[in-house]
């Protein structure tokens, strides 16, 4: 023993001490109470692992219109003006074509407030020139109409000239051989006589006789081939004159042509200038109608984006937001791209909208208190720019689940859940422990309730 105490403490004292054993100290009932409730806990602990639990994808998004057209829009100018006068204030309903805005022109060519009267003026001098076009193309087909019919005359003439050339050619031709003909018969008489008057058969006063008829015959060739090559001539020229007929004829067309086609061109060129005026009129009306910014659909003015009288807006220039009047309301919820391929379209979504109390189980979502149901709608193809994917959710109509509330408005945030399939605790415990991805019992759009939609 060691002697670390001074106290000593002898035999006596210590059987002089009231000591007990242990069966004789009282029982420990709280211990015993604290290990059956640990017992209790422990058995509903492993009960609950086997529990159902439903599998979900959260996301967060806003309220917004499920038709672009319900969706929030800016107003716009089609033309560049003056602001003259505010018909609305911010925060106004308004019906569609109600004024919003009066506008005056800025640009110098549309200044003249007798515009429409100094164009149709313009469009009735161009008309005016249009009708004689017409009246010289219609006197220009006349005038060439008369020259083809007098054209027809002239060569009917000139080809019956060159007929009747052509016909005395042939006849003086036959008068030549004929005349050649007798010359010839001269010449061999004049032989005979000459032999004649050799033998003595003939006088000289014959032979003579004779030999002037020969000159007289040999005279009437010469005259008859002269004439014939006079009538040649003149064939030649009926022939030249009927060329120069059509030569000339076809000039005097050819001008013609030329002044009607140049008539044409020009009449074309009236009807481009009339067709731009009868354009800049209706333009000009249209743009004078623009003057007035009407209201494009029943809704409410929600921010002025130009302000003030006698400032300057630009063309496409955005003057005002417009909210339209009872949009269908719809959710966008913004998910993680691993996430995507486990929603189809049609499957069920839990949503928690800002401003409404509410209590929200996950797996749980039947005892879930201030939360309301949708549908998947719509899942976007490509990916936003914050990289997530965007899911529009619209209204579950059922008889569980009460209708979204009438107070939403367009822009207010949301916080959903998709939900997915049944499974028991214990194997989301170990999913989420090991970040595996949510299961599903059938292959994406293939049964369930994305096939259903």
């Amino acid at each position: 023993m060691l002697n670390i105490s001074n106290q000593r403490i002898d035999k006596k004292q210590i059987d002089a001490l009231p000591l007990k054993n242990l069966r004789e100290l009282p029982a420990l009932r709280a211990g015993r109470r604290l290990g059956r409730w640990m017992l209790i806990v422990l058995a509903v602990g492993i009960c609950t692992l086997f529990l159902p639990w439903r599998q979900n994808i959260n996301g967060e998004g806003t309220v917004t219109a499920l038709t672009p057209q319900d969706r929030p829009q800016t107003l716009q100018n089609a033309i560049a003006g003056r602001i003259e006068q505010w018909k609305v204030r911010e925060g106004q309903f308004v019906q569609r074509n109600d004024t919003l805005l009066v506008i005056s022109e800025i640009k110098d060519e549309y200044f003249d407030p007798k515009l429409p009267l100094r164009l149709k003026e313009q469009l009735q001098a161009k008309q005016g020139s249009l009708v004689a076009t017409d009246a010289k193309i219609a006197a220009l087909d006349g005038q060439k109409t008369a020259l083809e019919n007098g054209l027809a005359v002239k060569l009917s003439a000139a080809r019956n000239k060159v007929r009747q050339a052509h016909f005395k050619v042939v006849s003086d031709s036959t008068d030549l051989i004929a005349i050649q003909n007798t010359f010839k018969i001269a010449q061999d008489r004049l032989q005979r006589y000459e032999k004649g008057y050799q033998s003595g058969l003939f006088s000289l006063t014959d032979l003579e006789s004779r030999r002037l008829k020969v000159q007289e015959d040999y005279a009437k060739v010469i005259a008859q081939e002269n004439k014939l090559n006079v009538t040649r001539q003149e064939l030649l020229n009926a022939q030249l004159d009927l060329g120069t007929i059509q030569a000339d004829y076809q000039e005097k067309l050819a001008k013609t042509q030329s002044d009607r086609s140049s008539a044409v061109s020009y009449r074309t060129e009236i009807d481009g200038e009339i067709s731009k005026l009868v354009n800049k009129i209706s333009s000009v009306d249209v743009r004078r109608g623009m003057y007035v910014i009407r209201a494009p659909q029943s809704g409410y003015v929600v921010r002025a984006l130009k302000a003030g009288i006698g400032e300057t807006i630009k063309e496409g220039e955005s003057i005002a937001t417009l909210q339209p009047d009872k949009p269908l309301v719809a959710v966008e919820l913004y998910v993680r791209p691993n996430d995507v391929p486990l929603i189809q379209p049609g499957r069920h979504v839990r949503l928690e909208f800002d401003g409404w109390p509410a209590v929200q189980f996950s797996g749980w979502p039947n005892v879930a208190v201030g939360t309301f149901g949708g549908q998947v709608s719509v899942i976007d193809a490509v990916s936003s720019t914050n990289g997530k994917y965007r899911l529009l959710i619209e209204p579950q109509v059922s008889d569980k689940d009460p209708n979204w509330p009438k107070q939403l408005r367009v822009g207010s945030g949301v916080y959903g859940w998709v939900m997915l399939d049944n499974v028991p605790i214990w194997y989301e415990i170990w999913r989420k422990l090991n970040g595996f991805p949510p299961s599903l019992k059938a292959e994406p759009g293939s049964s369930g309730e994305g096939a259903k939609k």
